[in-house]
């Protein structure tokens, strides 16, 4: 039926297990289970979490010139984009960026994974993958690719957390091989399990998956893309095993709320049609070190190049948990209360407070025993001027004024980008 919302393989469970559901990109999703969205939150940084992220979609590329159509599309340099070193995007490896219009906005935000030389799979937003799939259509003239739209026919689990190195182990075959090396922003496998470049990873029943050391929490953990019909026999598995490490399923609320304090975007809130400068990202873009332009040319990369009298997006963080709904009548004032720009996000991260003027974490090893965590707001604002680091501003929505702090990071000591001996 028309209008009706699209739903993942897990639809049921979801509804089975009491989860508050709500449309997001055009799917009905699990915005909470009964623990609630800050024992979820909560779980991801002291445990794990496990999320159902099947909505978002795949797209392969292949064929002797993808990697020309994807490096003249994606805003990453795919010839010096890994690691300290600027090495080229190899098998294995997958790298993080956007895919610019024209005039210099975002189409979507992406992660391109290499399966081996002229094959790529791409992962796109809920609903983007006609859209981005047709943006490279529109660009191949002519060029030997093909480009297929995967929507609805992977399944999509995330496992983030401390533990999750634990749960995963238990489900794999010859996880010690798996995981030595397995660095952050690397993976291994293929749900078609058909990828010898990758190396091949199988659950302990047999099914292929691609495993990804990649997430959208910035703490440890994996996404795990597997064919559709298997998504609710490894959701169930992972379930179970990670009941043994205080693992809990895990909702969109906490998703959001994880990301906004790891300093992530939301494609289509904090970067959207405007012109993608000067923001808190970026690394999604091929800079020279020396500030001189750009190290390739790509879609959108003249309209950056001419981007003065462009508004600035920064990250915040409170000094309560209270927050504001970003909207149209939701404004940024400076100290002088006058309006300066509008919230994009903003959200509670349960996992951090402030103790003489310092954030912490709940993980911190070093946090003071006094500090109790109620959580502070965070998120991004964008205004007509550049702000400062430490530079006081206020949310003002109706009559709630929230007195918040621009900051470069939320969240700290972070888990994402640790070393998998460290994990385990």
């Amino acid at each position: 039926m028309e209008g009706k919302s699209r739903q993942t393989p897990l639809h049921a469970w979801h509804l089975s297990h009491g989860a508050t559901m709500g449309d997001f990109g055009g799917y009905d999703m699990p915005l909470w289970y009964p623990a609630g969205p800050k024992e979820e939150h909560l779980a991801v940084i002291l445990k794990a979490g496990i999320f159902d992220t099947s909505h978002m979609a795949g797209i392969t590329v292949k064929g002797p010139d993808a990697a020309n159509l994807l490096q003249r599309c994606f805003s990453k340099n795919l010839e010096t984009c890994i690691g300290p070193a600027k090495k080229p995007l190899c098998p294995g490896r997958c790298v993080y960026g956007v895919f610019l219009n024209g005039s210099g906005g975002v189409i979507d935000d992406a992660l391109v994974y290499m399966n081996d030389p002229g094959a790529y799979t791409v992962i796109v937003n809920a609903g983007m993958g006609g859209t981005v799939s047709a943006h490279l259509e529109a660009q191949r003239r002519g060029a030997l690719v093909q480009i297929e739209d995967l929507t609805d026919r992977l399944g999509k689990i995330d496992v983030q957390g401390p533990k999750a190195a634990k749960i995963v182990a238990t489900l794999i075959q010859n996880p010690d091989r798996v995981f030595d090396p397995m660095p952050y922003f690397s993976f291994k496998g293929d749900f078609n399990g058909d990828s010898p470049g990758a190396g091949e990873v199988r659950l302990t029943d047999g099914t292929p998956i691609l495993l990804s050391r990649t997430g959208y929490t910035g703490e440890f953990g994996f996404e795990i893309f597997v064919k559709a019909a298997h998504t609710l026999s490894l959701w169930d598995r992972l379930i179970e095993a990670g009941q043994a490490q205080g693992a809990l399923p895990c909702g969109l609320a906490s998703r959001d709320s994880l990301r906004a304090g790891a300093v992530l975007p939301l494609s289509h809130q904090d970067i959207g049609d405007w012109l993608f400068v000067n923001h808190p990202w970026p690394f999604a873009l091929p800079y020279r070190e020396d500030g001189g332009g750009f190290t390739k040319d790509f879609l959108g990369a003249d309209a950056l190049a001419d981007s003065e009298n462009q508004p600035f997006t920064h990250a915040f963080v409170g000094f309560d948990p209270r927050k504001v709904i970003p909207g149209e009548d939701v404004a940024v004032l400076d100290e002088a209360l006058e309006p300066i720009g509008i919230v994009l996000t903003c959200a509670t991260d349960m996992a951090i407070d402030r103790f003489d003027n310092r954030v912490y974490s709940i993980a911190d090893p070093d946090r003071p025993t006094e500090i109790r965590f109620r959580g502070l707001c965070c998120g991004f604002v964008k205004t007509r001027n550049r702000l400062s680091t430490g530079q006081i501003v206020f949310l003002q929505a109706g009559k709630r004024r929230l007195k918040v702090e621009i900051v470069e990071d939320v969240r700290p000591n972070r888990t994402a980008r640790l070393a998998m001996g460290k994990m385990r």
